[in-house]
């Protein structure tokens, strides 16, 4: 008859406890380190026009930076027009002195930049090229977390002519757009144009950054008088998942009105006192032309508030 006395446990079993524990401690750590970095912006990118005068999106991009400790890089272009020629005579081209000039003024503006920015050397970069605006800033766009433009308001040389969204849907990141004479981004208030789709997703994963430090973000979707149920049901669960994240949230939902969906979303963001605008950016380009999404055409147009779209 055997007897089995008592497990007292020796120093293997402590050390196999102890390491248990610290894996476990390991795996919290890494969980928290992987979503700390999923919440982060580590590159701001910034298009700025060779001849801009006014601090506008730079001073928002670099207090962006400041907030996350985030390097930024300044871009700009100039395209050099092919000779223009007419029953073949040149009638105008771009002369050596021509390509001096731009590109002194390319290069000098980085001083410029640097200034408005405000922060150290080694996080601050600037990059230019003779190209077509839009074009340079959707190729350099890879190095960045988190792009920032500015919305114009007017038409500019063919040369200088940047198109904000056009960029955006080409360039595969988060694009940030200023509005004319805004110069700060608090983002304490966010109201989030939620629609059930791939693009609105993806916004606001992207404006995870800005969502886990605000102290209120509103969900809005606006449906069909027959879909108030199932649009009550997706808001919820994105409420869910953003409070995982630690977002301090609320939703609701509205039924479509003669309002245009973009202009409901500009006056729920004036009532809330909110600066930031999240949704998803909707457009394709057809035989050369960009058509948009009639909510990312009317809030690129006409909200006063910092936009955060991503395609």
């Amino acid at each position: 008859m055997s007897h089995h006395l008592p497990h007292r446990p020796g120093k293997a079993d402590c050390l196999i406890s102890v390491k248990r524990i610290a894996d476990r401690e390991a795996i919290k750590s890494d969980r928290i380190l992987c979503r700390s970095i999923i919440m982060s912006v580590a590159s701001v990118m910034v298009y700025v026009d060779s001849e801009q005068q006014e601090a506008g999106q730079i001073a928002v991009a670099g207090d962006i930076a400041k907030t996350f400790g985030a390097a930024v890089l300044g871009v700009s272009a100039v395209a050099v027009e092919p000779p223009f020629v007419a029953e073949g005579v040149i009638i105008e081209q771009t002369t050596e002195e021509d390509l001096k000039r731009i590109k002194a003024t390319l290069s000098a503006k980085k001083a410029w930049f640097k200034r408005v920015v405000g922060l150290p050397d080694e996080t601050v970069e600037w990059r230019w090229a003779l190209q077509y605006p839009t074009d340079f800033l959707v190729e350099q766009a890879r190095a960045a977390d988190l792009v920032v433009v500015k919305r114009r308001s007017h038409t500019v040389s063919h040369s200088h002519f940047f198109d904000p969204v056009g960029a955006m849907l080409r360039m595969g990141r988060p694009t940030l757009s200023v509005p004319e004479r805004v110069t700060k981004l608090s983002g304490d208030r966010i109201v989030v144009g939620w629609k059930d789709t791939r693009e609105a997703r993806l916004a606001v994963r992207d404006a995870m950054p800005f969502l886990t430090r605000a102290s209120q973000v509103t969900i809005a979707e606006i449906c069909a008088s027959n879909e108030q149920d199932a649009a009550r049901k997706r808001v919820r669960d994105v409420a869910g998942y953003l409070q995982r994240h630690g977002v301090q949230c609320q939703h609701e939902i509205r039924v479509h009105t003669a309002e245009p969906d973009g202009g409901y979303l500009i006056r729920l963001a004036s009532e809330l006192d909110a600066d930031l605008i999240v949704a998803g950016g909707y457009g394709h380009s057809r035989l050369g032309e960009w058509i948009f999404g009639g909510m990312t055409q009317t809030l690129h147009q006409q909200a006063p508030v910092c936009l955060l779209m991503s395609h």
